[in-house]
């Protein structure tokens, strides 16, 4: 089969396709959370104190002891085999943005060669991966490769359902045999807990008796696209890079905005109940989804969690979202720009601090001027943007966000907070010394009296800031749609962390000087502002005004690429932050640098290598077929002294010459090696080779629109992008 008799092939296919039939599951009641060994299971299974110990350690991190653990062991063991479950595996976070596990049987046999079943204590707490086969950053090698899986008891385990069978999943940290971080979990636990050490000390000078532990929470909206399978299996690109490397615009894309919150197509609501259901039974609270605004792109949202859980289950999220796609008939593209001229995908990251006694502390209620601690967390976030902006850029750094960020679409790579024209005034008031004063929004009027009046937020919702305040928490819009979360909450934890460490001392000298709480909380929030407030902005984050002022007059770092951010990790005030607050150590910092930058090389180098392929094997072949079918016509005319206009395939073999001068190009500045470091190899990729990249694609793209339909080999955006 040709290349555009498998593109003809795939549309037949796709155009006689039905949804595919789903089960209806049982009310919601009754699958909630049934594929978890959560507390409602343990209750059931433990014995009374073990229930106790565990349910202490899951909600206060406090340890368990290890004749428990082996009570837990065996419980959650006969739990997993009545599920049907006959491996376990420990499930850990390596630093691929992925997840990572290894099965292992509950059978064994005796000496009488008889099957038995074991799962002890020992085997649930630890296990022993290679630690030199994941990334590390030269932590592991061959000759040294250790690694060890240990049971996170705070983040439950689950049964994993597919067609060949159960598995019980632990959640787990992954470490090397000398004792460092290789994982995503670990740096998130520990941010944890200096966010909590640190905030403890502050509600403490402000006067709270009974302090519950402060944990993070986070609910990630999800965005991702699909695409028929059939598709896909004919785009080398996006089975090898998740993207298109070529594709002319559709005439139609999203410029009617039609799309956004529209119809949800059949096949597409038919794999989202099934998508969900599964979710529900593994005990992940999805509570959105609809059409986001490219077409054929869609997003999910989760209700918030406490963050350790909430970043284990959206990595459970994107693996049953791709594989229930696939069962359906679809593929589920998870890359920031698949398309190139339609909206990008993100993972906004709404982010917040609270516990059992004060609640949330980033919840103003209704008179914020009044809430003295939540205005000290908040204060301590927006210290904590201005000092770690760059930091926060470098964690969502990668070769696909690039694509997205500052692209009209995406927040700028320049890190700015965004309180809300309410919010704002409260904190612009403290700095100017005055008595801060909120106003109310007021009630809608619409001159309608059959509608029922509500409330005017005080402020108004912005989609360019990519650090914004949305009414109880914070909302990180930057970060990419095949990103974990773990990397920007360990970021924002850590730097809330050092900010309460801070204002804990500012606050305790005020109070010492006989300040009362409100003088004294006023006092050190206006130093905040004074110090750190040219990090607040509430105007369009997409002006090129901004872009300007940012740099220039407020100080702030524009920071475009991943090869200018990931450095950042690097930096003394990082390197620093980090030390300081126990979160990672200057050699586990070094080794995420130097994952991620080898992951940029990697990244770029292997989308540079099927550019080059596609455009030498698929499409200079399908121009120049064409270019042969116009010339066999135009003779076959003139012997019949018929004039035909021949421009076009005058500019089809411009436009295929052009393109194979560009692929040489390409092919010579990739094949250079010769840098003095990494940095200067991630610069010079994102610069020159990009630039070269979209050389090769503008003459190609130019050919499609050029070459006779029946003859070109790739399926085109118009039909990946509108036929479901």
């Amino acid at each position: 089969m040709t290349s555009n008799q498998s593109r003809t092939s795939a549309i037949q296919t796709i155009i006689t396709r039905a949804p595919k039939e789903v089960v209806q599951p049982a009310p919601l009641s009754k699958i909630w959370a049934c594929d978890v060994f959560n507390l409602a299971a343990m209750e059931e299974s433990l014995s009374k104190n073990a229930y106790k110990a565990m349910k202490k350690t899951m909600q206060t991190g406090a340890a368990l002891d290890p004749i428990n653990a082996e009570v837990v062991a065996a419980a959650m063991k006969e739990w997993a085999m009545s599920k049907g479950a006959k491996f376990f595996s420990h499930i850990f976070y390596p630093m691929t943005n992925l997840t990572a596990e290894k099965h292992d049987g509950f059978i064994i046999t005796n000496s009488d060669g008889n099957a038995i079943t074991d799962f002890s204590g020992s085997l649930l707490i630890k296990g022993e991966p290679d630690g030199s086969s994941f990334p590390n950053g030269s932590l592991r090698a061959t000759n040294s490769a250790r690694g060890y899986t240990a049971w996170d008891p705070t983040s439950p385990a689950y049964i994993m359902n597919t067609a060949n069978g159960a598995t019980l999943m632990i959640p787990s940290v992954f470490l090397s045999w000398t004792g460092e971080s290789l994982d995503k979990k670990i740096p998130l636990l520990r941010s944890n807990a200096a966010m909590n050490a640190a905030g403890q000390k502050v509600l403490a000078l402000m006067g709270e008796t009974e302090i519950a532990p402060l944990n993070s929470s986070c609910g990630a909206e999800q965005e991702y696209f699909l695409i028929d399978a059939a598709f896909a299996a004919a785009r080398p690109d996006l089975l090898q890079c998740g993207r298109s490397l070529f594709g002319a615009p559709s005439p139609k894309g999203q410029q009617f905005d039609d799309h956004y919150f529209g119809a949800i197509p059949e096949r597409v609501q038919v794999f989202m109940q099934d998508f969900e259901d599964k979710l529900y039974k593994l005990g992940i609270p999805a509570k959105t989804h609809h059409n986001e605004v490219a077409p054929g792109q869609f997003e999910i949202a989760p209700y918030y969690e406490a963050a350790n859980v909430a970043a284990d289950h959206q990595q459970l999220l994107m693996t049953v979202m791709k594989n229930t796609a696939q069962a359906h008939g679809f593929m589920c593209l998870l890359h920031e720009k698949p398309f190139a001229g339609v909206n990008g995908s993100g993972k906004h990251v709404n982010w917040s601090v609270g516990n059992a006694t004060q609640g949330n502390m980033l919840d103003p209620g209704s008179t914020p001027e009044e809430n003295l601690n939540f205005l000290l967390f908040c204060g301590a976030v927006i210290r904590g943007v201005h000092l770690f902006g760059p930091l926060l850029r470098a964690v969502i750094a990668s070769a696909s966000n690039d694509h997205r960020l500052g692209a009209n679409e995406a927040p700028p790579a320049i890190l700015s907070v965004y309180l809300g024209d309410q919010l704002e005034k409260v904190f612009k008031d403290i700095q100017a010394g005055a008595f801060p004063k909120t106003e109310k929004g007021g009630f809608m009027e619409l001159g309608l009296s059959q509608l029922l009046k509500f409330e005017r937020d005080p402020g108004d919702r912005n989609r360019t800031s990519p650090f914004a305040f949305t009414g109880n928490r914070f909302e990180f819009r930057a970060v990419g749609s095949s990103q974990s979360v773990s990397g920007p909450l360990v970021a924002m934890n850590t730097m809330l962390a050092d900010s309460l460490e801070w204002i804990a001392v500012e606050l305790a000298a005020a109070l010492a000087t006989g300040k009362d709480k409100s003088a004294a909380v006023m006092s050190v929030l206006k130093v905040v502002m004074d110090k750190h407030g040219n990090v607040v902005y509430g105007g369009n984050g997409y002006s090129p005004v901004w872009h300007k002022m940012a740099v220039e007059e407020r100080g702030l770092k524009n920071l475009p690429t991943s090869a200018e951010a990931l450095p950042e990790l690097l930096s003394p005030a990082v390197v620093s932050l980090f030390e300081r607050t126990g979160v990672l150590t200057p050699v586990e910092l070094q080794s995420r640098f130097d994952v991620y930058a080898e992951q940029y090389v990697i990244s770029i180098e292997l989308e540079v290598k099927l550019m080059l392929e596609m455009a030498t094997t698929l499409i200079y072949p399908a121009a120049i077929s064409y270019l042969s079918s116009l010339s066999a016509t135009y003779n076959s005319l003139a012997a019949l002294s018929i004039a035909v206009d021949s421009s076009l395939a005058s500019a089809v073999a411009i436009e295929a010459s052009a393109m194979m001068a560009a692929v040489g190009k390409l092919k010579a500045a990739i094949a250079q090696h010769d840098f003095d470091t990494i940095q200067a190899h991630m610069t010079f990729l994102a610069h020159d080779v990009r630039s070269l990249m979209s050389e090769v694609r503008a003459h190609a793209d130019a050919l499609e629109t050029m070459v006779a339909d029946d003859i070109w080999p790739l399926p085109k955006y118009r039909e990946m992008l509108f036929i479901k």
